[in-house]
């Protein structure tokens, strides 16, 4: 099973793909160089594979590497970020 992450800024949201298939999206609202992460989705046949784990991560990866920084609104991301604290650098105050 092959996972990769990639970015669908016309829908403001980064999908994983599942050889192939999305499996999953999480949604973010542009605020200038912050992204505010509002929803995190994973279809139920992708659902307890690591699937949303790996969305969070390539997301959350590609931020940085843009030098980028977020809101976790979404409850999933920000248990992630808890959970991962390596991502905790790229996290903004919601104002």
């Amino acid at each position: 099973m092959s996972f990769l992450v990639v970015e669908n800024p016309a829908e403001r949201r980064f999908e994983i793909l599942v050889d192939d298939a999305l499996a999953g999206f999480a949604a973010y609202e542009p605020r200038g160089e912050v992204l505010v992460f509002t929803h995190t989705e994973v279809d139920e046949r992708f659902q307890n594979m690591g699937v949303g784990a790996a969305l969070v991560r390539g997301a959350l990866d590609q931020v940085r590497e843009r030098g980028g920084r977020l809101v976790p609104r979404c409850s999933f991301l920000a248990a992630f970020i808890e959970r991962h604290p390596e991502y905790a650098d790229l996290v903004v105050p919601d104002a």
